[in-house]
């Protein structure tokens, strides 16, 4: 998800660009630049690999101007070169891009034909090309941006600056977020409210096929029918604090061991401790009426609805289909009436999902959003909001928004329970007991951090792992799988552990370590004769359970990580941070990137 900063300004600007492009690190990019504009100049700064390269280049040769865009790219069309990186200009327009451009071969097509000369291979560049022709030809920058835009097809999210006109910038947005913020004698763009967090905190989120020309003096903002509109501006609450790493190494140490208090905080949320009940927002439908569920998400979301599905499932009796959201609408699915989709994403962002949401509700579904940032997109299109309450996420490997979606949908699916008939009050009242116990046990699961660090040298040389779970802990193994491939880049895989014997069993050996997630409890038995059968084989087992399951089946292991025993409710939530530190402390081994693991993004808003 690349990033976006925009300031039209009463002082130098360049400093301050970079300082927004640094708030977006955590989005994950390649190359960065800026352009400003200077005594009818457009001046462009650009670099490939981190912002410090970027920099160095400024460092070098300023770019002074009191108007200005800068980007961090994440590479769609084209490599990770200075030659690729945005912001791409012509003579008369400069633009920064997030998105894709679908039809962009057709328009280079056309471009080409009429003479242009391109620098790049990005779809992005067409977009300076086309609005460039209309400046040329003598049009004002607002028209010939309205001009444009309804020719682009896919997502965008654009800032614009012209060589003639350094008082305006034009932003727009089609699918990928973009705000404006407002200051005292400036005016700001912004990919999201963090990026504007040292400029100001009162901003206006542009709705989609918004577009917006800013000024010194403020922002006239548009539909995409080109009529004047009102967005509101609110108070963003973002805070540059937010984006410190304090005493950690990194963003993914710090936000693993934030969890107990932002889980503790999501929790609040949704629980009555007196009353020992749970308390939903506002609900405008008949939850008594939903007789299906459809959940959709990626990635570690993806990982939290398969535990929600065993809670909704088991404690409320309601079906459940889950699916990718990359994957949803295009098997045609079936949508009955009284249906309820629940989106699950950290930004509200994700294109994939933004998608499936919205062909839910073209298919008269209710829509239910779980999401981390409350301002959001989903958030504002869905019918039930259902906030974490996690706070900026700046690791790209997502951990502690991840426990607090399952926080949540514990809550969510009791809920359910309750008002279908199937939870009695005193069940419900030992389910708030359980959820308001995981902050402590997320606390003694954190007390092993110097355990895991110790053990994974053992597992930093495999070239390939295989994690085993069983019930609510399959999705856990998918879950560390994940979290080992991202930032470790050890190949990795997440099995059921009654199906190793039906194909995977092959592939152990003495070289591939095998983590297995099996608190005491119903199914402990069944996963630690999974366990044997590894065993039996040569396989290097590392058991993650508590102290009763570590002394029944933990002598033979290479290695043990002690977890507190907990209600098999909550062990989902206690049992990410084993996987997680595991995979952190293994990619501190191996000296990889935490923070910004290559070729990832924070946030997918391409499909």
């Amino acid at each position: 998800m690349c990033g976006i900063i925009g300031i039209v300004g009463k002082e130098p600007v360049a400093n301050r660009l970079i300082d927004g492009l640094r708030r977006m690190e955590y989005r994950g990019y390649d190359s960065a630049g800026i352009c400003t504009l200077d005594n009818g100049a457009l001046i462009r700064r650009r670099a490939e690999g981190k912002l410090a390269n970027l920099v160095g280049e400024v460092e070098a040769h300023p770019a002074p101007g009191h108007t200005g865009i800068a980007h961090t790219r994440w590479a769609t069309h084209g490599a990770p070169t200075t030659q690729n990186a945005h912001p791409h200009a012509t003579g008369e327009v400069a633009i920064v891009h997030n998105g894709i451009i679908e039809n962009f071969a057709s328009l280079r097509a056309e471009l080409l034909e009429r003479g242009r000369v391109f620098e790049s291979e990005t779809d992005s560049e067409i977009v300076a090309h086309l609005i460039s022709e209309q400046v040329e030809e003598g049009r004002s920058p607002q028209d010939a941006v309205a001009q444009v835009l309804p020719r682009l097809r896919g997502a965008f999210a654009l800032a614009i600056t012209f060589r003639s006109h350094p008082e305006i910038l034009i932003g727009a947005r089609l699918g990928s977020p973009l705000v404006v913020g407002m200051g005292e004698g400036e005016t700001y763009l912004g990919s999201d409210a963090l990026a504007l967090a040292s400029l100001t905190q009162q901003i206006a989120y542009l709705e989609e096929g918004d577009w917006t020309v800013i000024t010194r003096d403020g922002a006239k903002i548009f539909d995409r029918d080109n009529n004047p509109v009102d967005r509101e501006v609110v108070f963003s609450g973002a805070s540059a604090v937010a984006i410190e790493k304090g005493q950690f190494d990194h963003f993914m140490q710090k936000e693993i061991f934030e969890q107990p208090t932002v889980v503790a905080q999501t929790l609040r949320s949704y629980l009555r401790p007196l009353e020992r009940k749970v308390a939903l927002p506002q609900i405008d439908f008949d939850i008594t009426a939903i007789n299906r569920i459809t959940i959709v998400a990626c990635g570690t979301s993806y990982y939290a609805a398969m535990v929600a599905k065993y809670w909704f499932e088991s404690f409320a009796r309601v079906p459940v289909d889950i699916d990718f959201a990359s994957e949803f609408r295009y098997r045609e699915p079936i949508l009955e009436e009284g249906g309820l989709a629940l989106f699950i994403s950290q930004s509200g962002e994700t294109a994939d999902t933004l998608a499936a949401l919205r062909h839910c509700k073209a298919a008269g579904q209710v829509i239910a959003v779980v999401v981390n940032v409350p301002t959001s997109t989903m958030a504002r299109e869905a019918d039930l909001l259902l906030p974490t309450h996690a706070g900026p996420e700046i690791g790209v490997a997502s951990t502690k928004a991840f426990t607090c979606q399952l926080a949540v949908l514990a809550a969510l699916a009791a809920h359910f329970a309750v008002k279908k008939g199937r939870m009695s009050a005193e069940e419900e009242a030992e389910v708030v007991n359980h959820l308001l116990e995981a902050p402590a046990a997320l606390n003694a699961a954190l007390d092993h951090d110097d355990d895991i660090k110790r053990m994974a040298p053992l597992i930093a040389p495999a070239r390939d792992v295989l994690y085993l779970g069983r019930g609510a802990d399959f999705p856990l193994a998918l879950e560390g799988a994940l979290k080992l491939k991202e930032i470790s880049y050890i190949h990795a895989e997440g099995y059921a552990a009654g199906e190793m014997k039906h194909g995977p069993i092959a592939l152990i050996d003495k070289d591939v370590p095998v983590i297995v997630l099996a608190p005491s409890g119903p199914l402990f038995e069944k996963t630690v004769s999974n366990m044997q059968e590894v065993a039996a084989r040569g396989g290097r087992i590392v058991l993650i359970s508590d102290e009763e399951g570590l002394a029944e089946a933990g002598k033979n292991c290479m290695a043990t990580i002690a977890m507190p025993k907990v209600h098999p409710l909550i062990a989902p939530l206690v049992y990410a941070v084993p996987v997680q530190l595991l995979a952190y402390h293994v990619a501190c081994a191996k000296g990889t990137d935490v923070d910004q693991p290559r070729n990832l993004a924070k946030s997918v808003t391409v499909e």
